[in-house]
């Protein structure tokens, strides 16, 4: 099932089924979360819980996504009441593109990388046997919910960032429940985007060049088969396409197992609050940047994988605005 989130006039919040060209709004239903909180509630899946809530209204989708219609899509999932219960992070060096670009950004001679070697411990052991745990991977926070951003919505680039650049991926979307066990309640499609001049300088940069904004959507799939996923990547300039290219994803594709970068995020008591909602990517198969491509104010990201929705499209904005300092005041 693939769920939209919308928002209409006067701030009002619903919930649809996508349905083709259609999106078959759901009663009573404001948000995926609250969808979620009911379907834990009364022990049924999100799909079920979302066929309870179907209504007759309906809204054409071609209009929403192409920012025809008042109402406007939101990211695929959000906390609607507060988005510091919402931790974005991600995982690196899942996919060999990934750790063959930060080879190149970091590579002193034909000597392996920390990067290129963490990336082959996943291919050793990132997948464990059943019931047996597996290497760690490369981890990495994103901010809150606060820097999340929905289909059609800038991407920006702060004035004190050196660049910015599109990271096609899928995340998986989860909610805490009361106990402490976290479930996954669907994965979307991710630009997760980054510094990566900023990187390039020095890998142990890496952890502040993540610190962007971020956008997933615009559909959430609440059953996805993440086996083998075929997609692609590119960047429009001018209405025109500049750069394109095939990209992989999901578990063949993988260093790691799926179930070996969930145990390694939730293992974290931090990471196990009831009610919390987290948004983790999974990792990019390619980018721009890593065939020297710099993007531009106004330059299109537009990333999709077959079977997981429409295509997720971000403008990019450059803030030009000169630096401020920002000191902490005494109290």
């Amino acid at each position: 099932m693939r769920l939209l989130q919308i928002a209409g006039p006067g701030g009002q919040r619903r919930v649809g089924i996508v349905q083709d060209s259609w999106v078959l709004l759901l009663d009573d239903i404001a948000s995926v979360y609250q969808l979620a909180q009911e379907a834990l509630s009364a022990g049924a899946t999100l799909a079920a819980m979302a066929e309870h809530h179907a209504s007759v209204d309906a809204l054409q989708y071609d209009a929403i996504y192409t920012g025809r219609s008042p109402w406007r899509i939101l990211p695929a999932m959000d906390h609607p009441h507060d988005p510091a219960h919402c931790l974005i992070s991600g995982t690196g060096l899942t996919h060999m593109a990934s750790a063959q670009n930060r080879q190149a950004m970091h590579a002193a001679g034909d000597a392996p990388t920390d990067s290129m070697r963490m990336y082959q411990w996943g291919v050793d052991g990132g997948r464990p046997a059943p019931g047996a745990i597996g290497v760690p991977p490369e981890w990495f926070y994103k901010g809150c919910g606060a820097t999340l951003r929905a289909h059609g919505e800038a991407l920006e680039i702060p004035p004190h960032a050196e660049d910015g650049g599109e990271e096609p991926e899928i995340a998986g979307i989860y909610l805490v429940d009361a106990s402490g066990t976290p479930r996954r309640i669907g994965m979307a499609v991710g630009n997760e985007f980054s510094d990566h001049r900023f990187e390039k300088k020095n890998y142990l940069y890496l952890a502040a060049s993540k610190l962007m904004p971020c956008a997933i959507g615009p559909e959430l799939i609440t059953d996805p088969d993440f086996g083998s996923l075929a997609g692609e990547v590119a960047i429009e300039r001018g209405g025109q396409v500049l750069w394109s290219k095939p990209i992989a994803s999901g578990d063949a594709s993988m260093s790691h197992s799926l179930g070996n970068l969930e145990h390694h995020h939730f293992k974290h008591a931090g990471h196990r609050l009831p009610g919390d909602v987290h948004v983790h990517f999974f990792g990019a198969d390619a980018f721009s940047f890593g065939e020297g491509l710099r993007l531009e104010d106004g330059d299109v990201m537009q990333v999709r994988f077959t079977g997981f929705g429409r295509p997720l499209r971000n403008p990019l904005r450059i803030d030009r605005s000169p630096q401020k300092l920002f000191a902490a005041v005494p109290l």
